[in-house]
């Protein structure tokens, strides 16, 4: 499985490379192609295609979990309520979903996309376990481990924890399947139903957020899931929502842009010259000083890749921020496994654009990172 896990990422970041230049491409025709455009259907369809496959590729990898969380501070409860309408139209009318949430829920940190995953990964096992309907409940509740109503959980170390608990009336699973259902690639389903990742990507993720996952099954009568987040107990802050700038991407600001892959640096242009930045670009960090000791004026961003030949990202922002104390850093990347942090990248301390990214969402970032820069400086 490590060996798996490791060329699985390097696998990635090749393919989040290509991706990116695939869906910015797709995302700058979409712009430019008229509405009724017979061509307009077949762009849709491709960057619908794009999307799917760097979704793919996050599901690879999480469960021999090797991604870098975006962790915030989240209520348990709102995400359980923003999902609310789509869990129902991914079980079916068949099945009969309820919530039963605890007010004042303590907050916990991790990463809010990858909740709304385990949430989705297990309504959708929950409707395979019920192919004749059910029910399907959805509860959060603060517990302090190791008290009398939890003792079952002696995996855990003590302390605060909040539960969130998935129960099916499903055909549940014996305690041989149990013992094997968070292998990749494990599945009791036919050929072509089902890839087996769904619940390894549960456990990746909960392990990721320094959760633990218990299973209560028995043949016949269904299945629950109790998953054990600990307490927040440092202050994170959430990331800053957008303004009105960001959607539109304007700016007046200089960008050097450093990216060792040719396309991936050309499409970071093309996103961002016509929306007014002015872009100084370099393959790597020693075409990145060059092109600044050539430049006549201030810098006010380095966009950088994280890992590239002879000098990381890391390092390359080190040295300009020796030489423009105001200089503002974005790094994206490609990997998603702790190459990213040997680098000494962590997305909860800096600000981090993950591979495949889109032109939108790239000015959106590169607009916010600057945004924050104005109002702290």
């Amino acid at each position: 499985m490590e060996a798996f896990g490791q060329l699985a990422g390097g696998v990635a970041h090749d393919f989040n490379n290509l991706l990116t230049v695939i869906s910015g491409f797709t995302e700058i025709l979409v712009e430019s192609v008229l509405a009724d455009s017979p061509d307009r259907d077949s762009i849709l369809a491709i960057k619908q295609a794009s999307g799917k496959a760097a979704d793919l590729t996050r599901q690879l990898l999480l469960f021999s979990r090797r991604a870098v969380l975006e962790v915030q501070r989240v209520d348990l409860n709102t995400e359980v309520k923003g999902l609310e309408r789509m869990l129902r139209r991914t079980i079916g009318e068949d099945i009969a979903l309820s919530t039963s949430l605890t007010a004042d829920v303590w907050t916990i940190v991790a990463d809010p996309g990858q909740i709304g995953q385990v949430l989705l990964n297990l309504a959708v096992n929950a409707r395979d376990a019920m192919p004749q309907g059910g029910a399907l409940a959805i509860e959060t509740r603060n517990l302090d481990v190791y008290r009398p109503d939890t003792q079952g959980a002696t995996d855990l170390q003590p302390g605060p924890y909040v539960r969130l608990t998935v129960s099916d009336t499903g055909i549940g699973m014996s305690p041989d399947i149990q013992a094997r259902v968070f292998e990749p690639f494990f599945t009791t389903k036919g050929v072509g139903k089902g890839t087996g990742l769904g619940l390894a990507v549960v456990d990746g993720i909960v392990r990721q957020n320094k959760g633990h996952v218990e299973i209560v099954s028995q043949v016949g009568k269904g299945t629950t899931f109790h998953i054990y987040f600990p307490k927040a107990s440092v202050e994170i802050e959430a990331p800053r929502a957008a303004d009105d700038t960001a959607k539109v991407g304007q700016g007046r600001e200089t960008i050097l842009l450093v990216e060792d892959d040719d396309m991936v640096r050309a499409i970071a242009r093309r996103a961002l010259e016509p929306r007014g930045y002015t872009i100084l670009e370099a393959a790597n960090g020693e075409a990145a000083l060059a092109a600044l000791a050539a430049h006549n004026g201030d810098v006010d961003l380095l966009l950088t890749d994280v890992v590239m030949p002879d000098m990381s990202g890391r390092q390359l922002a080190e040295v300009l921020q020796g030489r423009y104390p105001a200089l503002r850093v974005l790094y994206t990347s490609g990997y998603t496994d702790d190459a990213v942090l040997r680098h000494g990248i962590q997305r909860a301390d800096v600000a981090f654009l993950a591979k495949p990214y889109t032109p939108g969402t790239l000015r959106q970032r590169v607009r916010q990172v600057l945004d924050q820069s104005a109002d702290t400086g």
